[in-house]
């Protein structure tokens, strides 16, 4: 598979189309505040058909009172390639994927919004590795207006099985989209999963630096000193950005400080330069939350918890508010 130049997949973020040699099933919704590109899971054409990250729901872009929210983080796109995703994408498992650790070599485990994938060796899961997909779950796409739901179900043979469910919604009268899920457990086996979204955030096509900052409800730190090398520092409840990324750099940190409380199952994404943000809010209390940074992305990633017997079902959600700069003149 031929990467697609960056210059094509700009177009194909922007423009709404499509290259005769590879297309990309996508859809736009809107409340008439917000309009969202949204590609579409597609086993044989999709955008993302990578082992790694649930195939469903990834915004390509949010557009709100002539602002722009998320674009490609890397500069040339390969549909099977792990980490080729875009927007606020999502994970599941993404220590260890249902059945890894018992599975033998050449058997399957599963990895929730993608399918069954074959275990290649005896060593622990990386998300890196590119596992083979022997089968993708089945992908059901309901579009509408102002919303649109993906559902995907699966029977692994083995004892896993699920129902999973994702809604994109715009709100009437609203600078906000919702992301719900919901999870059956439809197998034999419990289900011990985390889930989390990547959240691959530029605004204004501005390349990341010191034009950005994080925000957060609680007192934030890293877990190990340092960890940003000077790139990003902490200050209160903020991350501030000290240098402007450079191709190749980035900056990793889990960060610390949060409870247990939901409300602390917040953060927001500040432009300081074009007035424009996205605050991320979720609904359930944090697992751990993460942070990385290239020059085309900033990307905070807070996870839950999941646990299920079989049967049982979990819901949960996170909203995104777009905000602009008081007389904004866009």
């Amino acid at each position: 598979m031929r990467p697609i130049p960056s210059v094509l997949l700009a177009l194909l973020v922007l423009g709404n189309i499509s290259h005769a040699a590879e297309p990309v099933p996508q859809t736009e919704i809107t409340n008439g505040l917000v309009k969202l590109t949204i590609f579409l899971p597609d086993a044989k054409e999709g955008y993302y058909r990578g082992p790694r990250f649930d195939w469903s729901g990834m915004i390509a872009r949010a557009e709100y009172k002539g602002h722009m929210f998320y674009a490609p983080w890397k500069t040339t796109h390969d549909p099977l390639n792990n980490e080729d995703a875009i927007g606020p994408c999502e994970e599941f498992g993404n220590e260890a994927p249902l059945g890894y650790k018992d599975a033998k070599i050449g058997e399957t485990f599963v990895k929730i919004g993608v399918g069954q994938l074959e275990k290649a060796k005896n060593e622990n899961y990386s998300f890196f590795y590119p596992y083979k997909i022997v089968k993708p779950g089945t992908w059901k796409t309901t579009p509408g207006k102002d919303q649109i739901e993906f559902v995907q179900e699966l029977q692994s043979g083995n004892g896993w099985g699920y129902q999973y469910v994702k809604q994109i919604t715009l709100p009437a009268d609203s600078p906000t989209f919702v992301i719900s899920h919901r999870l059956k457990n439809t197998g034999t086996k419990p289900i011990e999963t985390n889930h989390y979204n990547h959240n691959f955030t530029i605004i204004d096509n501005d390349p990341i630096g010191t034009n950005y900052r994080l925000k957060f409800p609680w007192a934030v730190t890293t877990k190990t000193k340092d960890a940003f090398r000077g790139v990003v520092v902490t200050e209160g409840n903020a991350l501030i950005y000290k240098q402007n990324l450079q191709p190749g750099q980035s900056a990793y940190s889990e960060l610390l400080g949060y409870s247990k409380k939901v409300e602390d199952n917040e953060v927001t994404v500040e432009n300081t330069k074009t007035g424009a943000s996205v605050k991320i809010k979720g609904d359930m209390p944090l697992e751990k939350f993460n942070f990385w940074s290239v020059k085309l992305a900033t990307c905070p990633e807070p996870f839950i918890d999941l646990k299920l017997m079989p049967e049982e079902k979990a819901m949960w959600k996170w909203e995104y508010t777009l905000t602009v700069r008081e007389n904004d003149k866009r």
